[in-house]
């Protein structure tokens, strides 16, 4: 019990440690073969964030652990919206982007939908994920085609990519992926020793240790933007990677081992991450239009939620 909880631990430090090698090898790759920053910021950047979730997904769905696959993408999504939104919230009130109304928003709430939808006969299988890479493809293609005068992302020390030459670039690349490869695969083989010994589901892990774990990078650039006082990169931030975490993460357990899931995943899990992202759209859209800020109470709100479900699966835990 003890090694495996020491090699959860240095999982996840590999995959966040990883990530942030991977991006910013990525990033100085892109530089120097003459990529906008605006394209660095918006497809590497965001895909860092996400780096854990995806790697650890990939790796529990070729292990034959899809639940685990999919308790994380549904854990992450609740963690980053019911904690770190939460806690960012309760640190400073949010001022919520007016483009988020008109874009990222209604991505979102489409994209968690059409997730319950795919869902709702409790199989994930190999139609069911591509769908999800086909909406993954579409958004890429609106996201290459947006023109905007936007800079490198703030997440980017320009100055430093300057410095990086081509060769050091890929070292940093090979070095990310390697790390994220072997801590996701230790990370998994660890998660789901931990659910043996506990006589628990492996989606239970993925949603709880797994999904915190991996939820850490949102967690972290969260707080760091609010008390920087970029609120918008605070949202952002939390929309844009629970997008990614349900096209990105879900299609490898529906790819590489599809199958019938546990209907608490559905009916329990599903359905907070539902109503937490539907109270994230209805914050946003009213402090957009009548000009309100996510306040400390909505912060509180989320936390509350957050605890709501963790209560409701530990009470179904202790039943069984």
């Amino acid at each position: 019990m003890f090694l495996d909880t020491a090699i959860i631990v240095l999982g996840f430090v590999g995959l966040i440690w990883g990530a942030d090698k991977f991006v910013f090898g990525a990033s100085a790759m892109a530089r120097n073969l003459g990529v906008s920053p605006l394209m660095i910021g918006l497809t590497i950047v965001a895909f860092g964030t996400s780096a854990p979730e995806i790697f650890s997904s990939a790796a529990s769905a070729l292990n034959n652990k899809p639940e685990l696959a999919i308790g994380n993408a549904l854990g992450s999504n609740l963690f980053n919206v019911g904690v770190a939104l939460g806690i960012a919230a309760i640190i400073s009130p949010l001022k919520p982007p007016e483009s988020l109304i008109g874009k990222e928003i209604p991505a979102l709430l489409l994209v968690t939908v059409i997730t319950g939808v795919l869902l709702f006969d409790l199989y994930l299988g190999f139609f069911d994920a591509l769908i999800l890479i086909a909406i993954t493809v579409y958004f890429g293609y609106k996201l290459f085609r947006k023109k905007s005068k936007t800079g490198v992302a703030p997440d980017i020390d320009e100055e430093s990519l300057d410095h990086v030459s081509s060769l050091q670039a890929v070292a940093y690349l090979i070095l990310g992926l390697a790390l994220l490869i072997l801590s996701a695969t230790a990370l998994v083989e660890a998660a789901s020793s931990i659910a043996d010994s506990f006589g628990v589901s492996t989606a239970i892990i993925g949603l709880t240790i797994v999904a915190l774990g991996t939820s850490l990078p949102e967690l972290a650039a969260s707080v760091t933007c609010v008390l920087k006082g970029h609120h918008d990169l605070a949202i952002g931030n939390i929309v844009g990677s629970n997008i990614l975490n349900l096209l990105a993460v879900l299609p490898f357990p529906g790819l590489f081992s599809p199958g019938l899931i546990e209907p608490n995943l559905l009916y329990r899990d599903y359905t907070f991450v539902l109503l937490l992202t539907v109270m994230l759209a209805y914050f946003c859209y009213t402090g957009i239009k009548k000009k309100k800020m996510i306040g400390r109470f909505s912060g509180l709100m989320f936390i509350s939620i957050y605890c709501g479900w963790f209560t409701v699966m530990l009470v179904q835990l202790s039943a069984q």
